[in-house]
């Protein structure tokens, strides 16, 4: 069963520049593994410096693997220095 993911992420005005490239980086990298079968990054028009991951994962495992995955472990650790807050982290499955 696919999992749905959306992530919800804040980061300080001042440091919008290098939080786009951090996701950049992890967009890309993501998108290269086996199961990822969507990962996209919006921003929100109304909050700056507010952005949203849209994911979608073949399988629960698929998703487990990506969580130790370097390329997130080195997002994780940059962006934690210039969020606003904790992410917030939605997931589920389709029902309808």
């Amino acid at each position: 069963m696919n999992l749905h993911i959306v992530a919800l992420f804040r980061f300080k005005e001042n440091h919008l520049m290098e939080a786009v490239e951090l996701f950049q980086n992890l967009v890309k990298e993501t998108r290269k593994e086996e199961g990822c079968l969507q990962y996209d990054l919006i921003e929100d028009n109304e909050n700056k410096g507010t952005f949203f991951l849209v994911e979608l994962w073949e399988t629960v495992q698929h998703h487990n693997h990506h969580n130790g995955t370097d390329h997130l472990l080195e997002f994780r650790k940059h962006a934690s220095k210039i969020s606003e807050e904790s992410a917030q982290v939605y997931k589920g499955f389709k029902i309808y």
